[in-house]
């Protein structure tokens, strides 16, 4: 069994933990409060958890919070608090624009190591070393820190915990594996877990997948669809969507899952396809744990 394989199975269990994790004095005084003003950034993975629950936070009433890459984070704008998302706790651009925010902005970095460069470069640091992983893939530390994130604004993870233990529980379709186009979509907060799906299937198994807000996904995209296609909706599907997509002779995935349990199968899917393929799900092409740029 890879890693990663090994990794996704474990997720159910440390979602529980960051939940116990969230109500901690010492955690819940890093994590910005109800009111605040807020950024988080990330780079690659840690972005979409990002976006995912900047969307959220708003959607239950926690604050203006809004997500960017760490590279394209807006010096000029005022946050209460910056989070930055970073498994490595070395990545190049976290590392400096926390950095940066020293005296400016107070920042909290959650990361596996807090010893690292990013840690100790933040005001605060959430440490999930419990979640860390061996492959170059993130799937287990990603949803951890959502999960802990969304403890943080009160978002109840009973269903998705049981919701992704039964996901976990049952094999991967084998008509998913036969597709030859992936397509994920989502509404408010689940456009990141979309983007996210459709990250690991073009890490791990070189598969032509994209992703979309739902309603956008007519505007151009649908184009693509046909009977080669599978179009995975996280959420709940805008009245008349799937009908449309039925008509391209793609097929089409809606659950009543919590979204964050989707994601896990979507990870899932793309171990199998990674490994059908001779692919090593593990240590996918041209790609590496950190990005460590070198100064000019």
């Amino acid at each position: 069994m890879s890693f990663v394989a090994a990794e996704i199975a474990t997720q159910p269990d440390l979602w529980v933990r960051a939940t116990t994790l969230a109500a901690e004095p010492a955690v819940a005084a890093a994590l910005p409060g109800r009111g605040a003003r807020v950024a988080v950034v990330g780079c690659g993975t840690s972005l979409y958890m990002a976006r995912a629950w900047a969307a959220r936070r708003e959607e239950l009433g926690y604050g203006e919070t809004d997500a960017f890459p760490a590279s394209e984070f807006p010096a000029a704008r005022r946050y209460d608090r910056v989070v930055a998302l970073t498994r490595s706790g070395t990545t190049t651009e976290i590392v400096r624009l926390v950095s940066a925010l020293r005296g400016v902005t107070p920042t909290t970095v959650i990361t596996a190591d807090a010893s690292l460069p990013a840690g100790a470069a933040a005001d605060s640091v959430v440490e999930l070393a419990f979640a860390d992983e061996k492959s170059v893939v993130q799937t287990r530390f990603a949803t951890t820190a959502l999960a802990l994130l969304r403890s943080a604004v009160g978002d109840p993870l009973d269903r998705a915990v049981a919701d992704v233990r039964a996901e976990l529980a049952r094999p991967v379709p084998a008509g998913y594996r036969d597709r030859r186009q992936f397509t994920f979509l989502g509404t408010g907060w689940t456009v990141g877990l979309a983007e996210e799906a459709g990250l690991k299937l073009r890490e791990s198994a070189q598969a032509w997948a994209e992703a979309y807000p739902a309603m956008e996904y007519r505007h151009g995209p649908i184009s693509v669809a046909d009977e080669h296609a599978l179009v995975w909706v996280f959420g709940a599907a805008p009245e008349g969507l799937r009908a449309e997509i039925e008509q391209t002779a793609a097929t089409v995935i809606t659950s009543a899952a919590d979204p964050m349990a989707e994601l896990v199968g979507a990870q899932r899917l793309a171990v199998e396809l990674a490994e059908r393929r001779g692919l090593d799900p593990d240590a996918p092409r041209n790609l590496t744990r950190s990005i460590v740029l070198t100064d000019s």
